[in-house]
């Protein structure tokens, strides 16, 4: 069992940054890829960034890039997402999700864990 627990999520003006944090106790090792998914009513939910726990490997969906930075501190269990000029369509509810393996899959159906979500609203 992986319990996740984020937070960082709020309200910010367009341009500006949040930083999400996800937090991982229980049986997660070396070897569990971690990502981040977004979700707006009634869309499915969304890749947005993943990060191999030991190996550094990263994937970010194209609409992030060079904005958002997925990172992880394997000392404190914990993964970050530091998203960067923030527009109005970031809005969503933010998960973090946790697999066991390497691959850092963009599919959520592969990532057998997951948080609670935290909400991130960016107006106009």
């Amino acid at each position: 069992q992986v319990q996740l627990v984020e937070s960082g999520g709020g309200l910010v003006q367009a341009g500006g940054s949040l930083r999400l944090s996800c937090t991982a106790s229980g049986r997660i090792s070396s070897a569990d890829a971690m990502g981040w998914f977004r979700q707006i009513p009634g869309k499915e939910r969304a890749f947005v960034a993943g990060i191999s726990w030991s190996g550094g490997s990263r994937n970010y969906t194209d609409s992030v890039k060079g904005r958002f930075s997925i990172s992880r501190d394997n000392a404190k269990n914990t993964v970050y997402l530091q998203m960067d000029s923030l527009k109005p369509e970031d809005t969503a509810v933010y998960y973090c999700a946790a697999r066991y393996g390497v691959i850092i899959h963009t599919t959520p159906d592969k990532y057998a864990y997951w948080g609670q979500g935290t909400q991130v609203t960016v107006s106009s």
